[in-house]
């Protein structure tokens, strides 16, 4: 008998050995909304996490873009993204080091969590592929406020599991053992987030 043979089988032993009476344990997750404005609990965490907010309208959302984008010479963009983007570039399957070498990209997302200042994206139309929200050095991220859900468990609810998702709090950063916090390691070193209002 393999090594693994005889867990199993003692596993199986204590199962079956169970007391039948014990509850079930409950499936559901309870989750509590968060009082007041998501729209602001967002923004705060967000900033918690050294990101950079914009809050524009639709109307000033181009030169809200363009003054996030700074002096960035060459912006990745994805498919979908509906607006111009100066110095666009579109994304045509580039590798990792082309990509490293472009000076930001510009995304959607497909929606945002409140209490923990996470932008998701599933990689639809306008968000692009996984690797160009982590490679380049800048992420630029449009989001809507209406896009913003309390909690993980209605992100979860709203998001397919067929779609890949890639899941950003703030910009990356790491820490050594003396804890000095070092940005930009395994993905970009500035998030900055435009938030319209709807």
């Amino acid at each position: 008998m393999s090594a693994r043979e005889e867990i199993l089988g003692r596993v199986r032993s204590a199962l079956a050995a169970a007391d039948p009476s014990l509850a079930p344990v409950p499936r559901g997750y309870r989750s509590v909304v968060p009082a007041g404005d998501v729209v602001e609990l967002f923004a705060e965490r967000l900033v918690d996490y050294r990101a950079e907010l914009t809050r524009c309208t639709a109307d000033t959302l181009p030169a809200a873009l363009a003054s996030a984008l700074g002096d960035a010479g060459s912006v990745l963009v994805p498919d979908g993204f509906p607006w111009e983007v100066p110095g666009g570039v579109p994304d045509t399957g580039q590798s990792a080091a082309e990509l490293d070498r472009l000076d930001a990209v510009v995304t959607l997302a497909a929606l945002a969590i409140a209490t923990t200042g996470t932008i998701v994206l599933d990689h639809g139309p306008g968000q692009g592929r996984r690797a160009v929200s982590l490679v380049p050095d800048r992420h630029v991220c449009v989001l809507r406020t209406d896009q913003i859900v309390p909690g993980v468990p209605q992100a979860v609810a709203a998001l397919s599991p067929a779609r890949p998702q890639t899941w950003i709090s703030g910009p990356s950063a790491t820490s050594d053992i003396e804890l000095n916090r070092v940005e930009g390691v395994h993905g970009p070193r500035t998030l900055h987030v435009l938030l319209v209002s709807s």
